[in-house]
């Protein structure tokens, strides 16, 4: 399984980016995706995830303006990232979550460095 991250820069802060992830070597449809922060000197933490059935969830922080997506046939989830702060700087991983025979199994992405310039 390769996850590859992509969509990462550098932004003003009240801008924008799309990060996009696209998995390759096993069924993408059937997982759930995840993507997480890690800012400067601080630990992963997640920011928002999506299921097969496309029910999603956010970090509190996140609400709003933060948008996770998925295209099963593009096999590829997405973050639309809009109004960002320079807290948002850090980088963003994506995280692929499978279950096989009541096991879960997590598959993580190289991360995109995203920097929101004040």
């Amino acid at each position: 399984v390769q996850l590859q991250a992509s969509g990462g820069g550098l932004v003003q802060a009240g801008g924008s980016l799309r990060l996009s992830c696209t998995a390759s070597g096993t069924i993408f449809s059937d997982s759930t995706m995840g993507w997480y922060h890690q800012g400067p000197g601080k630990e992963r933490e997640l920011v928002a995830s999506i299921t097969s059935d496309g029910t999603t969830d956010y970090a509190d922080s996140m609400k709003g303006r933060f948008t996770i997506s998925r295209d099963n046939a593009k096999n590829t989830a997405y973050l639309q990232m809009n109004s960002l702060k320079p807290e948002n700087t850090g980088v963003y991983y994506c995280k692929m979550r499978k279950k096989v025979g009541g096991l879960k199994y997590d598959y993580w992405g190289q991360g995109t460095q995203v920097t929101v310039s004040s």
